[in-house]
């Protein structure tokens, strides 16, 4: 079974949105696709608030990401335009 997992959020007061779209793309191409078990990852928008899933291969995969996304430049930049209050994770185990 994989994983899947859902991010949601709110860019952070005075992030620019072009520039956290770029740091995404940054993330999306450069930084997630190298980890073991990344199956695959899109962002997502209602107005102001924000969505990343992830498909991952394994509850493992997804927690040893956590454990290394701060070691990444681009995912730091990245988090940085997020309001940190407003982040939420969760986990869903796919039933195939």
């Amino acid at each position: 079974m994989s994983v899947v997992e859902v991010t949601s959020f709110s860019l952070a007061a005075g992030s620019n949105e072009e520039t956290f779209l770029q740091l995404d793309r940054r993330v999306q191409t450069d930084v997630v696709p190298n980890q073991p078990g990344f199956m695959r990852r899109t962002t997502a928008r209602s107005g102001e608030n924000w969505v990343v899933v992830t498909l991952w291969a394994s509850l493992e995969h997804a927690a040893a990401f956590d454990e290394m996304a701060g070691t990444y430049a681009a995912q730091v930049e990245f988090d940085v335009h997020i309001e940190v209050g407003s982040v939420r994770t969760e986990r869903y185990q796919t039933l195939d």
